[in-house]
């Protein structure tokens, strides 16, 4: 700060300097103001002047000094400080107004002026140091007000924190309550349920099935796979607790559907004697390959046992009657050659003339397994979910295996040629195709494997839905 007020002063001096020189060459232009010093005046400098006219503060020893008048206004430039009075000892520009007059009076009058300069100073200061310390009075009764708001603030957050906490505990007794009431409340409904339920299902069930047909001596052939189509209707009974992970359940139902398989076989047939006029015999047979496909509708009544684990987890075994209720054959039979042997006169007639379904494809009603019980082995085994509603989807597979079959083959027929009459000098003998299953078939089984998707209808779906949550 010194430095830049050196600076200043130098550059004020160097100002007043040239200002003077240019003076002494220049006649004065013509006052535009009138001023009331002088050149050469004694002045002194007011208090409350705290500015010069080039903006500067003067410094505090500048008021108690008589400074001369060195140049009134400027020459050069008129529009700078017209009206400014230049201080020789200072080398600064002020206002007139700023200036007391103290040219002409005494020693004494120049000390007095000082001294009441001095005075105005004081009283200067002494103003401005009321005027601070009132401010650093405001200051601190702001700071305090602030504190105590601070304070108050402060209080009013751990009045409301305080309350908050006992809000929260009142709620969380609250709740604890009201789940200590819910879990008694649960535990009466489980003694009234008793761990028991019942339940109605509906199921669709579809795979791969077959007859398992078995051909008698002398005759080759082979059982085809096929599919079966089933509709389950079941109802079940299951016995639980809490201690035991598993429910043990009995179910009893109906299914109805549809199963087809085939048999392939290739024909030789013994003869088939055949009473023709006059009391002799004509002995028939066939050769040919065989495809035979056999469909039925079939009821099935089960008895199973079964298991369902408390992760979803479930297993069905037991056994199951199966009856076909209506059956039907298609069959393709390919290069057939039919011959007769007359045994009175003992004459062959290979590919003898006959009226009657011996060509490539027939069709019939009866393969011979209508009505024949099967008893059966079934199991089942997947994976059940518990909906919102309280009923169950199921998802598994099954298998069914016929461990016993009432059919027969009564050996009436021993051809596929079931002759209807015998030529006559006429006409040729009359003859239908017979069913290859009914026909060659020594014994039949059944078995079938596919998936099973089940829907069940729980009794009551309330409490077993609210048993099953609370075991898992």
């Amino acid at each position: 700060m010194k430095t830049i007020k050196s600076i200043l002063i130098a550059a004020t001096l160097i100002s007043a300097s040239m200002l003077s020189a240019l003076s002494a060459q220049e006649a004065e232009p013509a006052q535009k103001h009138e001023f009331k010093v002088a050149i050469g005046d004694s002045v002194m400098i007011k208090r409350e002047c705290q500015k010069y006219l080039t903006g500067e503060t003067p410094s505090t020893w500048v008021w108690d000094k008589v400074h001369t008048v060195r140049q009134l206004g400027t020459k050069r430039n008129p529009n700078q400080f017209p009206d400014g009075v230049l201080l020789m000892n200072i080398y600064s520009w002020m206002c007139e107004d700023c200036l007391i007059n103290v040219n002409g009076k005494a020693k004494e009058s120049a000390a007095q002026a000082a001294e009441e300069q001095k005075e105005e100073r004081e009283a200067f200061e002494q103003a401005i140091a009321e005027q601070q310390a009132a401010e650093d009075a405001a200051a601190a009764a702001a700071r305090a007000k602030a504190a105590k708001e601070e304070e108050e603030r402060l209080l009013a957050e751990q009045q409301a924190a305080e309350e908050a906490a006992a809000a929260a505990a009142a709620a969380q007794a609250a709740e604890e309550a009201a789940a200590e009431q819910a879990k008694q409340d649960s535990v009466k409904s489980e003694q009234k349920f008793k761990h028991n339920y019942d339940r109605f299902t509906i199921g669709l069930r579809g795979g791969a099935a077959s007859l398992l047909h078995s051909v008698i001596d002398g005759v080759d052939g082979k059982w085809k796979c096929g599919f079966d189509v089933m509709l389950d209707l079941q109802y079940a009974h299951y016995w639980s607790n809490d201690k035991r992970p598993v429910d043990l359940g009995i179910i009893v139902g109906l299914g109805v559907g549809y199963a087809r398989s085939g048999l392939a076989s290739t024909v030789d047939d013994t003869p088939n004697p055949i009473p023709a006029d006059g009391g002799g015999n004509i002995n028939y047979h066939i050769q040919g390959n065989v495809k035979e496909n056999d469909g039925q509708i079939q009821l099935e009544v089960p008895v199973l046992f079964s298991l369902i684990h408390d992760n979803g987890l479930f297993f069905n075994v037991g056994p199951k009657v199966m009856l076909p209720v209506y059956t039907l054959y298609d069959q393709k039979v390919a290069d057939p050659v039919v011959d007769a042997y007359f045994t009175q006169e003992g004459v062959l007639v290979q590919n003898a003339a006959v009226t009657g379904l011996v060509d490539e494809n027939s069709s019939g009603k009866d393969n011979g397994n209508q009505f024949k019980i099967n008893l059966m082995l079934t199991a089942e085994l997947g994976y059940e979910w518990t909906l919102k509603s309280g009923n169950s989807l199921g998802l598994g597979a099954y298998a069914d295996y016929s461990v016993f079959n009432t059919f027969k083959n009564d050996g009436i027929n021993t051809s596929l040629l079931d002759i209807v009459s015998g030529p006559t000098a006429t006409d040729n003998a009359v003859v239908n195709t017979l069913s290859a299953t009914n026909t060659y078939a020594n014994k039949l089984g059944y078995f079938d494997v596919g998936v099973k998707v089940a829907y069940h209808f729980n009794f009551p779906k309330k409490q077993y839905k609210s048993y099953k949550a609370n075991k898992l």
